[in-house]
């Protein structure tokens, strides 16, 4: 059961690792560097919009603190890189030393096809968004901006060249839980998934690993350049980030997951 992962370095991936690791899968990290998790806004905002574009990555990283603050490192081999060295020779061998079956990413920039190919292994990738609908970036937002944040969720797919669009191993999807806001939702939904995902590995042969289902529709592909500070008023200021109680009040309705697993 040799896996080698290769994630950013937010706590909510190093929870996941170290699930794995404790569950005697991980043989090795590869972590990557990532941006602050509470940016500066930018200079053009109003000083109110200034003050609420703080206050959502400042909930962001209470949520991230209250569900994974608490998280040990895992006490696996492990290579820290930049960005720039994330496709490098550094991390070739890393992963050619441990010769893995099975490599899985979360949370990083995008592995080349250089990358994956050098050790033979099967690569997979942890989405944070259920594909195909919410693919690509800040797919823990849209899904609550567009007032259906049951469509919260977790996809792992085969790793190809086209974003979050490979076949689909696994999914979960949030679970709705009274007072919790946008944040509280999405490191939830994280939280659960690391859990399921060590259950489901267990099951999985790694000399026969599956194939996974093929996206059969495009849904929507989310870039950075999507997101505007000014999305954040119908969260906060229209709604009050309370979707998710008039979720469960039946104030609003919306579409219902449909996941999949070949699991």
């Amino acid at each position: 059961m040799s896996i080698v992962l290769i994630t950013g370095d937010h706590p909510r991936h190093s929870h996941l690792v170290r699930l794995l690791a404790e569950a005697g899968f991980v043989s090795g990290w590869v972590r990557e560097m990532r941006e602050s998790f509470e940016p500066e806004p930018p200079a053009n905002l109003t000083d109110d919009m200034k003050a609420l574009f703080r206050l959502h990555f400042r909930r962001r990283a209470e949520a991230e603190e209250e569900f994974f603050g608490s998280s040990r490192m895992a006490d696996v081999p492990t290579l820290g890189v930049s960005r720039a060295d994330l496709n490098g020779t550094k991390v070739l061998k890393f992963l050619n030393d441990r010769a893995p079956k099975l490599v899985l990413s979360y949370g990083c920039h995008k592995l080349s096809s250089a990358t994956r190919d050098a050790c033979g292994a099967v690569f997979w990738n942890t989405h944070g968004g259920l594909s195909p609908e919410y693919r690509g970036v800040t797919t823990h937002f849209w899904p609550s901006y567009f007032l259906e944040p049951q469509m919260t969720g977790m996809t792992l797919h085969e790793t190809t060249d086209a974003l979050d669009g490979g076949g689909i191993i696994f999914q979960t999807s949030g679970s709705m839980v009274r007072g919790d806001g946008l944040h509280q939702l999405a490191a939830r939904t994280v939280k659960d998934y690391a859990a399921q995902l060590s259950d489901q590995l267990a099951k999985v042969n790694f000399l026969d690993l599956p194939s996974g289902k093929t996206q059969t529709n495009s849904g929507r592909l989310f870039m950075s350049s999507d997101w505007r500070p000014e999305h954040l008023l119908n969260i906060y200021r229209h709604h009050e980030d309370r979707i998710v109680d008039q979720i469960l009040d039946g104030k609003l309705a919306g579409r219902l997951p449909n996941l999949v697993s070949v699991i």
